[in-house]
């Protein structure tokens, strides 16, 4: 499993570690992913994904998981993110002919 948001796409960044003289070592920075569980409306069951803490708060701002998929364009998401996307379009799609 990938140290990456699959929503935002942020991931592991390299950087040093400097001590007081001044040596520099590699160092890694992790991104804070938690895995969650999101209900999705639409589907009508809950979408588990790892996701960074920035994501997270985004997506409860906009007003849940589906309200920032709409509202999100295809090209600043990742690729699950655009296939689950494309998943609740699909399936909206299909409720409203069901209602017609």
């Amino acid at each position: 499993m990938s140290r990456k948001c699959t929503i935002t796409g942020k991931g592991v960044q390299v950087g040093h570690n400097v001590s007081h003289a001044n040596n520099k070592t590699k160092r890694r920075f992790l991104p804070n992913l938690q895995t969650v569980s999101l209900q999705s409306d639409v589907l009508g069951v809950p979408v588990r994904l790892r996701l960074s803490t920035r994501a997270i708060r985004t997506i409860e701002k906009q007003g849940g998981l589906d309200a920032f998929l709409s509202e999100t364009p295809a090209s600043k998401l990742s690729e699950e993110a655009r296939r689950l996307k494309r998943r609740l379009e699909a399936s909206r799609a299909k409720k409203e002919g069901a209602a017609a």
